[in-house]
């Protein structure tokens, strides 16, 4: 149920582009047409399944106070976490030039339709976003840590196909001079960013649960004053009868 959960909130509610506006620069210059969007939104999701889960791996090992105890006790008092930002980075790096060869020799037409930006996707920050996030949020397995690389990868994929497919569409609309290009773009990620920000509502069934706990034991509580206060003025009316 835990993964399920971060896996759709990672999706939904904070969803890297349309929550916290992390990757608009490949969002909106890769976004002109549906086949590209569709390559780089998949190798965005390759990264982060990829790259998450490794950099946890060496924040939990490595780069945590303490972490490096399994080398010894001599080793408990270190603290490398002045190195997250560089390591992390080198882990992104790697796999994107990895993602990088891959593109090349299996696609070279998708390769050279996303030119620079393939590349790029190494100082992408909603790569580095997601391996932040999952410190910050001290995500507490390496399975949760995959869950949530792969579930902001489909994020991104789905906000860069959504706005691919609507700006192939308006195209042929007409949209005042003044808002064509980038103006509309900017205007339709604002509606759709208000638009899912009503997903928020989705997954709060344990809160309600927990709220309908603690009014229970609220209920409780009172009562139990009720009836204490109710036999204490008994037993005053008593002494006093």
């Amino acid at each position: 149920m835990e993964h399920i959960e971060l896996f759709f909130k990672s999706i939904f509610i904070d969803n890297m582009v349309f929550a916290t506006f992390l990757g608009m620069c490949s969002y909106l210059a890769v976004s002109k047409k549906v086949s590209t969007a569709v390559g780089l939104g998949a190798a965005v999701i390759f990264v982060l399944a990829i790259t998450v889960p490794l950099n946890w791996l060496l924040d939990q090992y490595i780069l945590q106070p303490g972490a490096l105890s399994w080398l010894g006790a001599e080793y408990a008092d270190y603290d490398l976490s002045f190195l997250s930002f560089i390591m992390f980075i080198a882990t992104i790096a790697t796999m994107v030039q990895l993602v990088e060869i891959i593109v090349e020799k299996f696609s070279p037409s998708l390769y050279n339709s996303l030119g620079i930006f393939l590349p790029l996707i190494a100082v992408n920050c909603a790569i580095l976003g997601g391996s932040l996030f999952m410190q910050s949020r001290e995500i507490a397995t390496l399975g949760l840590a995959t869950t949530y690389g792969v579930g902001s990868g489909i994020g991104w994929f789905l906000a860069i196909l959504a706005i691919a497919a609507i700006r192939e569409k308006i195209r042929y609309s007409n949209v005042p001079p003044a808002l064509r290009g980038l103006g509309i773009t900017f205007i339709i990620t604002g509606l759709m960013a208000i638009g899912f920000m009503s997903f928020g509502g989705m997954l709060t069934g344990g809160d309600d649960e927990g709220d309908k706990k603690d009014k229970e034991k609220t209920a409780q509580v009172e009562t139990v004053q009720k009836n204490s206060i109710t036999n204490e003025i008994a037993n005053n009316t008593k002494v006093i009868e």
